[in-house]
């Protein structure tokens, strides 16, 4: 017998469909599930991991606030579902997973202060939403040595050839300012974009990084009176590993020496030497190492005729200490706000002196080299890889051979948080950085003749 359902059980079956449409739609939400309609403009970085495309929401404030060293404990924040806090095998990612994040990226003409961008490849299946932008701007600048054993000359017989960029611009100056420059990279904040500075602040700041000191890193390489014909660098880190080691002078005879962040150095000479060619920093960074080592000496960046001074920019405030450090001028806003001019860097400290690091740059050594399992939690709006590797990483960008000193190394437990320390103090990781990723990558590095890493065992 047929007929038309009684209302009653009509009235049940739309309730019980709206329950089942509205479960539906709570679960997709918790899954962070891209319905269809979502999904635009894919453009992707050809890994298993991860899909790219535009999302101009790169980076909350959080990342402002808590992109310096030091500002996060991990092991209480983070411990479960960011960073684990085990034994250094116990990776947050594979080895595997750093060699299997590589691009194979195809080069499209753009007449925008004479760079390019590489334009990515579509894939059909993209597996999560991505907010990375593995897109960047392109310079060609001629080797300032015709070394044989360029690192660079032997990245394509590592495993690392397909993610390394070897025309990427390490370093933001004077012609990377343009309107369409501004609008491609104010989609992303912090240290990955402009998204954090107005046009304004960059145009002031980086109009007067104009000159060829401010887009060379080896600026006085032609000027030297003796020089080898490889650039060798030692870059040195902060870490216990160095105390009592004995590497002072080895470090100081390499042709230029780096430095970052807490880099006392009076009473420690004989273990990590006494020049410093470079020293990288973003404003947080140097203030909270101003700080917290002042009980060790550090009273800010070394000053001499050698040092140049590396921002690493995470938000207006180091575009702006840089434009008023380099033009004796005071700050009228922000943190640092004074009516004298900053003196962090020498009363006589002069525009050549300055450099900073491309965001571009910052992008990508995230995307290709340090892609953290972070990423996928409720820390990826803050995390980005820390000074220390993004200083070794951009001396393996341009230098010829690489000594890096001061690491993390899978004995890091043998060792205190710095070489500095008055008493032994345990590591600590913080939620804005993948420490024991980066400690992968270093082994990766050496292992692959790109670097030569200090290792006592």
């Amino acid at each position: 017998m047929t007929g038309r359902l009684p209302p009653r059980l009509l009235l049940w079956f739309i309730a019980l469909l709206g329950i089942a449409l509205l479960t539906l739609f709570m679960v997709c939400v918790a899954l962070q599930i891209q319905v269809p309609w979502q999904v635009t403009n894919l453009q992707t970085f050809p890994s298993k991991h991860f899909r790219l495309f535009s999302d101009k929401n790169d980076s909350s404030s959080l990342e402002n606030e808590l992109s310096a060293e030091n500002e996060v404990d991990s092991s209480e924040e983070l411990a479960h579902d960011s960073l684990q806090q085990s034994d250094p095998q116990d990776s947050l990612e594979s080895g595997n997973d750093i060699m299997s994040n590589k691009a194979k990226s195809d080069h499209a003409k753009n007449d925008t202060a004479n760079a390019t961008i590489i334009s990515l490849k579509p894939v059909a299946k993209p597996t999560e939403p991505d907010f990375f932008g593995d897109r960047y701007a392109t310079e060609d600048f001629p080797s300032q040595t015709n070394c044989p054993s360029n690192i660079r000359k032997h990245v394509p017989q590592t495993p690392f050839a397909e993610m390394f960029l070897h025309n990427i611009p390490v370093l933001q100056w004077a012609k990377h300012f343009t309107p369409e420059e501004y609008q491609r990279l104010s989609q992303y904040s912090g240290a990955h974009g402009w998204g954090s500075v107005s046009p304004e602040v960059l145009n002031t700041t980086l109009g007067i990084l104009n000159t060829t000191a401010n887009r060379l890193m080896f600026d006085d390489w032609e000027k030297r009176a003796k020089r080898s014909k490889c650039i060798s660098c030692a870059v040195v880190g902060n870490g216990g590993i160095l105390n009592d080691s004995r590497k002072g002078k080895e470090i100081d005879e390499h042709d230029y020496v780096f430095r970052v962040n807490g880099a006392a150095l009076k009473g420690f000479e004989n273990d990590v030497g006494s020049r410093t060619s470079f020293y990288t920093f973003s404003t947080n960074t140097m203030r909270n190492s101003m700080r917290s080592y002042a009980r060790v000496g550090y009273r800010g960046p070394p000053i001499s005729k050698e040092t140049r001074y590396i921002f690493l920019p995470d938000h207006d405030r180091d575009y702006i200490l840089m434009k008023a450090a380099s033009t004796h001028t005071a700050i009228d806003k922000g943190p640092e706000r004074s009516k004298k001019p900053p003196e962090y860097f020498g009363t006589d400290v002069t525009v050549e002196k300055f450099k900073i690091y491309h965001p571009d740059f910052i992008r990508y050594l995230r995307n290709r080299f340090l892609h953290s399992k972070l990423l996928k939690t409720g820390a990826r709006r803050i995390y980005r890889p820390s000074t220390g590797a993004v200083m070794l990483l951009a001396a393996i960008h341009t230098c010829d051979k690489v000594d890096a000193y001061g690491f993390m190394t899978p004995d890091y437990s043998t060792y205190s948080d710095h070489y500095y320390d008055k008493q032994w103090r345990k590591v600590h990781f913080y939620a804005n950085h993948d420490m024991r990723m980066e400690m992968r990558l270093w082994q990766e590095l050496h292992n692959a003749g790109l670097i030569n890493l200090f290792m006592r065992k």
